[in-house]
């Protein structure tokens, strides 16, 4: 009975171990800012204060979100482009925007290099977040409850984007 009680407790704190030396991994797939991650459009934190908005700031480059149902672009549906709104990079084409029901604007499928991914475990579970493949910025997240033919939910923060008219 000791003997098992000794083994058990060995384990857990191997695992315990394994666990400590993995958070710091882990923690780098999800946390920080954008410009540490070296992209093409890159600016000093003073300079993206400068060039967004404060809602702009905290979301693009903090990874922050915006209230469910508080953008505009909810209600935006001529043809067009979706853009990051920190660098004009084409994002979603707005034939592939869809009604979601969450509060978010979404879409089932990106422009082709538009965005980037990266696991985000701030939430306390994995989630897969997007991010603009020219400067970084946080955009949202994606999800696997989407429509054909994806199956994607591209869930955008709209104060990340701006649409450009075709």
């Amino acid at each position: 009975m000791i003997e098992s009680i000794c083994l058990g407790r060995r384990r857990f704190l191997a695992l315990l171990g394994v666990s400590a030396a993995a958070l710091p991994v882990l923690g780098a797939c999800g946390s920080g800012s954008a410009e540490a991650k070296g992209y093409p459009v890159a600016f000093s934190d003073a300079e993206w204060r400068k060039r967004l908005s404060p809602v702009q700031y905290q979301i693009l480059r903090h990874r922050n979100t915006e209230p469910p149902g508080s953008s505009p672009l909810l209600g935006e549906h001529r043809k067009g482009t979706f853009l990051c709104v920190a660098d004009d990079n084409p994002l979603y084409d707005s034939a592939t925007k869809f009604e979601s029901g969450t509060g978010w604007p979404s879409f089932w499928k990106p422009l082709p290099g538009a965005i980037g991914t990266s696991i985000d475990l701030d939430a306390g579970i994995p989630r897969t977040e997007v991010h603009c493949a020219r400067c970084g910025g946080h955009l949202g997240h994606v999800f696997d409850d989407g429509p054909p033919p994806t199956g994607k939910r591209y869930c955008m923060n709209g104060a990340a984007l701006k649409f450009r008219p075709a």
